[in-house]
């Protein structure tokens, strides 16, 4: 009996990681892998003792996109089938961009389809500096479709036309330049970079984190006009203030001591 493959490997803590586990075909994902990504990123919706979650892949590449294989299976079912699984691949992108918690991508290698989508997701995306990216979906014949959603708010529309309607590869200055990563490193100093977030993340107030990543996404996606977003924001920092969190973080500064949560 074949051994059951392990698709991601997670090693929880206060800063949690989350590994894509499939090095030999590039950790393109299958059914299997992006199942399991949304189940873990859907139970961290009433996580309280994680500061971070950090997804990266195992092996030569970060994420080659979605398995061929699987592709070509679903591909010959019919449109209802076709539909429901590619509610469940948008739905996986959902779930990390919904995190209330702060999740950081790093990747190397290959960076190619709808791997994209999952760092689009992430908050953060940092890269080997010879990471190669691309939307390599018109090459196969279809489209970045569920993807979207997530890549053009990060990329905008005429970069995304640019990249998606050409499929090219483009290397980490240009996925820098058009804000697809957030930086990206040479050699060991990605590591480096990757510990300051670590240390930046465990020294500040986790609620506070949360809340600030909520407002964010409000004030991005509600569509409000200016005197309800005076009101919803004005709204938040009286709750943030008015939080245990909010209360010890202000005693700790003027009593020129480290707030409770920061045990560095």
């Amino acid at each position: 009996m074949a051994a059951k493959e392990e698709t991601l490997v997670i090693n929880y803590g206060t800063v949690t990681t989350v590994k894509l586990n499939r090095p030999n075909v590039h950790n393109a994902m299958n059914i299997k892998m992006m199942e399991e990504l949304t189940v873990f990123f859907l139970q961290l919706n009433n996580e309280k003792k994680i500061k971070l979650v950090i997804i990266q892949g195992e092996g030569k590449s970060f994420c080659a996109g979605a398995d061929i294989n699987y592709m070509k299976n679903i591909a010959a079912f019919g449109y209802d089938q076709n539909f429901q699984d590619a509610l469940n691949i948008a739905t996986l992108f959902k779930a990390i961009y919904e995190c209330p918690l702060p999740t950081l991508a790093v990747v190397h290698g290959s960076v190619f389809g709808g791997a994209n989508g999952l760092i689009s997701a992430c908050d953060i995306v940092l890269a080997e500096e010879d990471t190669t990216f691309a939307f390599s979906e018109v090459k196969l014949g279809i489209g970045p479709a569920t993807i979207a959603p997530f890549v053009i708010k990060r990329i905008g529309e005429f970069n995304a036309k640019d990249l998606m309607l050409s499929g090219r590869k483009f290397g980490s200055s240009e996925a820098k330049s058009i804000g697809l990563i957030t930086s990206f490193h040479k050699g060991a100093s990605l590591h480096d970079a990757v510990e300051v977030y670590k240390k930046e993340f465990e020294s500040s107030a986790p609620g506070a984190v949360r809340g600030t990543k909520e407002l964010i996404t409000n004030v991005t996606n509600q569509k409000l006009d200016i005197n309800e977003e005076i009101k919803y924001t004005s709204k938040c920092i009286a709750k943030l203030r008015q939080a245990d969190e909010g209360q010890e973080g202000m005693s700790a500064f003027l009593e020129k001591r480290r707030p409770k949560w920061n045990k560095g």
